[in-house]
Formats: C-alpha cells, sequence, structure tokens
C-alpha cells in the first residue's frame, strides 16, 4: 500500500500519533504497524471519496454518512469482518488522540459500528497432540543442535504460555539450563512477569545449549538461527506447519496454539483464572475467560458423543 497522502496538516498528526503509540503506548512494532495500514485504507477511501487529499478541516467535517460509505467500501471488497472491526478500533483511537491533542474534533466517529464479530475460542491442541509436537520437531532437522533448538523452543510455548516473540526475545542470561526455575519475560505494552519454568523445560533447554555451537553470552540471545543470529519467527512457524502434515494435525496447529493449550490444560487441571492470567500476561480477565469457554465446549462434546441420553433421538 502507497504513503498515506493528505495535506501537511494531517501527515503531522499521524506522525505525532505514531509517535505517541511508541513512546506513551509502547505499542509493539507489528502493532503500529496494523494500525498505520488501517489508517492508510481509510485515507485511500477518503483521497477518492473528496476528489482530493484531505486537511485537518475535512477530518472534522466528516459525517456519519462518510464513515459509513467506508465500511460499507469494506464489505463490498470483501474484507473479513475481523478486519473491519479492527480498522473501526484503529479509526477511533486515531480521532481520539487529534481530539486530545487538538488537532481536529469530530463528533460523528463515536457512532461509527462495525458487524458485532462471532467471540472466537481458542483452539488448543489435545495433551498427546501437544507432547507427540513436541518431542517430533526434533527429528525433522539433518543438524542435531537445531533439532535441540526446535524442541527446547516449542517446549517454552507449551511450558511456559509464552507468546512466539516473548521466547524469541529472550536472552541466555534470562533463562539457560538447569536452576533457572523462573524467567521474567517482557509482554505486550512492556509488561513484565514472572513464569515458572518446569523442571522438564529446563532440562530441554540445557540440552539445546549443550550442542549449540556458537558461545552465547548473557546479552546474547537464547534461541539462534544457523547463523548465529537471533531466531526468525518464521523459522518455528515453517516447522510447525510440517508438523502439521507429519502427525496430521489440524491446520489451527500453529505456535501460538502452544500457548492456547498450555492455558487450556491448566483450566482442565483445576487452575484459577486469576493465577492463568498472570501467567499469560493478560491485561483483562475476560480475555483468559475465553478458556473456560474452551473446557466447556470440550465437556460438552464429551458428553454428546458417549451419554446414552444425550445419543437418544427425540
Amino acid at each position: 500500500m502507497t504513503e498515506i497522502v493528505a495535506e501537511p496538516g494531517v501527515i503531522k498528526a499521524i506522525a505525532a500519533w505514531k509517535d505517541w503509540l511508541r513512546h506513551e503506548r509502547r505499542a509493539a512494532k507489528n502493532t503500529i504497524a496494523s494500525y498505520e495500514y488501517d489508517l492508510k485504507g481509510f485515507f485511500l477511501f477518503l483521497s477518492d471519496h473528496l476528489g482530493y487529499p484531505p486537511g485537518l478541516g475535512d477530518l472534522e467535517g466528516l459525517t456519519t454518512m462518510d464513515f459509513r460509505g467506508y465500511l460499507a467500501g469494506r464489505n463490498a471488497d470483501g474484507l473479513a469482518r475481523t478486519s473491519t472491526a479492527r480498522a473501526v478500533s484503529t479509526l477511533k483511537g486515531f480521532f481520539r488522540f487529534l481530539e486530545r491533542r487538538e488537532f481536529a474534533e469530530n463528533a460523528a466517529i463515536h457512532a461509527l459500528r462495525s458487524q458485532k464479530i462471532p467471540k472466537s475460542v481458542p483452539r488448543a491442541l489435545t495433551a498427546e497432540d501437544a507432547m507427540e509436537a513436541l518431542n517430533e520437531v526434533e527429528n525433522l532437522s539433518g543438524e542435531p543442535w537445531v533439532g535441540k533448538r526446535d524442541k527446547a523452543f516449542l517446549f517454552l510455548l507449551y511450558g511456559c504460555g509464552l507468546r512466539i516473540g516473548e521466547a524469541i526475545g529472550l536472552n541466555r542470561g534470562q533463562l539457560g539450563g538447569s536452576g533457572s526455575d523462573m524467567v521474567r519475560v517482557l509482554g505486550k505494552g512492556a509488561k513484565e512477569r514472572v513464569v515458572p519454568v518446569l523442571p522438564a523445560v529446563q532440562e530441554v533447554i540445557g540440552d539445546y545449549l549443550a550442542l549449540c555451537p556458537y558461545h552465547l553470552k548473557a546479552d546474547d540471545p537464547l534461541f539462534v538461527g544457523v547463523r548465529g543470529a537471533r531466531l526468525n519467527p518464521g523459522v518455528a512457524q515453517k516447522q510447525v506447519r510440517i508438523l502439521r502434515k507429519l502427525l496430521r494435525l489440524p491446520e489451527t496447529a500453529t505456535p501460538h496454539a502452544l500457548r492456547h493449550s498450555f492455558a487450556t490444560h491448566l483450566m482442565a487441571g483445576g487452575g484459577d483464572l486469576r493465577t492463568i492470567q498472570e501467567l499469560l500476561g493478560h491485561k483483562s480477565l475476560s480475555t483468559t475467560q475465553r478458556y473456560t469457554d474452551v473446557d466447556v465446549a470440550r465437556l460438552q462434546s464429551v458428553y454428546a458423543s458417549a451419554h446414552p441420553r444425550a445419543r437418544r433421538s427425540v
């Protein structure tokens, strides 16, 4: 997508907004990129809609019908409701920023509503599938140390509930073999949390480090690629795609699904929501409560397939 075309005042406001996201909100780089992408789509529509590059006065003058035209265009293009919901959220946040910084003020934006999207429920692997994937990934690489690295990486996602970016961002000094029973993780919004590291996870990390050909210092990445640089997330995602085909796992089996599996299996084992919220680094308890839905769905599935009253036709 091309750069945003608008009057200098708008470009200045957008730059200030991105700076605010980066330094005050401490939003992740990928998050800011997503917001910027959404905003570019809106300004592309707006330039075509108005017939010229918009200025701050044009932003103030937009009506409810203008915003509805933007949503209608997205629907006509066949864009997903989840994507549109995010785009609306981005727009509202941007216009709130404009108002706070006194760049522009628009009341119509507050009435903007996107289609309601169904609540997504995380899809976890079964405990058996998760363990089979963790053990099998070691055999995918011809280099023994790379196999140990991939196993340790996936063990960390499933055993500690880390996001893929959080695991990749770890340094050698934060976690490294036996005795490292806790790890400090920097999550979304630069929020730090402490996560216990199971002995089984410590063991596989120790196995990887023992074979790693690079002498990793405390400030070096914990997980490295074949050239010694910090591991690329695409490498882990590729290995899991291979595992999916090899083990005939569902398409929902991704590295992030291991994090979902961590939470779901804790919930099934009797873990309380508040503790799981802390372990996952969720800002809101409502996000963690999705895992309650997962467990209820699992129980309903078992009931429907096994209980004689459930199978009886009415």
